[in-house]
């Protein structure tokens, strides 16, 4: 939460000189106090669960790194933030790259926090998809009424694959031991984190080695989230021209880097209603959302609280709009289906005298080298 919050108060401070908030502005400061008495008051969350995530897009900014105190630290910091719409779930279309266009919220937070709870969101999902297809799934792998030569893991592993459900299988059956590839827990790296190589000729750790850090940020566009290898523990600084990708794959023996050429953010319709399996768990277990009474996804709560919010489209009774002029600044826009920031426009004026002036240049330089030439010739007439 303090993290969200210094976060959202730096790139506020950033912002003011482009004319949007600042913290310490009217508008900055009820930002910042109503994200904190979230802990404090308590909210109805019910509506939530009726809606779903669409991520929008993300976007870089710079701040000054506050916890830089060496000669070797990075001083400017590079801010990462993603901008998502909660959408009436019955009217959320994963084709649509807005999501909806009625009945919505918009809101931005920092990278790290969004994909903390999306990851979350996706792995509870997941573990209910699959505890699902083992109870009522046709996949038909009981041993029972099976042969000899019947392989109980083989015919689950061929089935989840299949039905492309396979984030089910712990390990491939066809691969020997010595095969298996590294586990990667993606929540651990969405948040920037020291990675340390290992030396395939007697696995164990490297020692004396630079330090790498492996961390999320934003493709070009705006449109993707990857990973990345970097140099810094702020993440902000590349290993390479690359993303890091070609450093990981040279310091790892081939290996390719996980995301770093496939976006960790789907554009589905994140549902941020709870599942059944999830619900009845933390009810028997005492934690959790049980605590709250409600179907809603805590990830989805967790969002909810620390996003700045413009809620001007919601159809609520009372709108929170205090972060819709921020998100001006760092407004997502769409163009032939592809997501791209809108800080960068084309200046047709500007475009034009630079063109006259190449072509005014070339000319010149012609004209220049034609006198030059007939000069030359008028030399050699006189000497003769």
């Amino acid at each position: 939460m303090k993290l969200a919050l210094a976060l959202i108060s730096s790139i506020f401070g950033a912002a003011s000189a482009a004319g949007s908030i600042s913290a310490d502005s009217a508008i900055g400061r009820n930002i910042l106090s109503k994200a904190r008495r979230l802990e404090e008051n308590q909210v109805d969350y019910t509506w939530v669960a009726n809606m779903s995530l669409k991520f929008q897009g993300c976007y870089h900014t710079q701040q000054w790194n506050d916890e830089a105190n060496g000669e070797d630290d990075v001083r400017i910091s590079t801010a990462k933030l993603v901008r998502f719409r909660m959408c009436p779930t019955s009217s959320c279309s994963t084709g649509d790259a807005a999501g909806c266009s009625a009945g919505y919220g918009d809101y931005i937070i920092d990278m790290e926090t969004y994909l903390q709870a999306y990851l979350e969101a996706v792995q509870q999902d997941q573990e209910y998809n699959c505890k699902y297809e083992e109870e009522y799934g046709d996949c038909g792998c009981d041993k029972d009424g099976q042969g000899d030569d019947f392989n109980e893991e083989i015919c689950k592993y061929e089935c989840y694959m299949n039905k492309g459900m396979e984030y089910c299988i712990d390990k491939n059956p066809y691969e020997e031991e010595g095969q298996k590839k590294e586990d990667w827990n993606i929540r651990e790296y969405a948040e920037c984190k020291q990675y340390k190589f290992q030396n395939n000729n007697n696995n164990r750790m490297l020692e004396e080695q630079a330090k790498y850090y492996v961390g999320a940020y934003c493709s070009e566009n705006g449109g993707h989230i990857y990973l990345g290898l970097f140099t810094d523990d702020t993440c902000s600084q590349f290993a390479d021209s690359y993303g890091g990708a070609e450093t990981f794959a040279t310091l790892s023996y081939g290996t390719s880097l996980p995301y770093s050429e496939t976006t960790m953010i789907g554009s589905e319709c994140m549902s941020c209603k709870e599942t059944q399996q999830a619900n009845n768990n933390n009810a028997n277990n005492g934690g959790g959302d049980a605590d709250d009474a409600d179907a809603v996804k805590e990830s989805c709560e967790k969002l909810y609280q620390v996003a700045g919010k413009c809620e001007a489209n919601l159809g609520s009774s009372s709108p929170n709009n205090n972060a819709c002029t921020f998100m001006e600044g760092v407004k997502i826009v769409r163009k032939n289906g592809a997501i791209v920031r809108g800080a960068a426009t084309k200046n047709t004026t500007a475009s034009i005298f630079i063109g006259l002036f190449a072509c005014s240049f070339v000319l010149l330089g012609g004209y220049v080298y034609y006198l030059k030439t007939k000069l030359d010739r008028a030399k050699i007439n006189l000497s003769e």
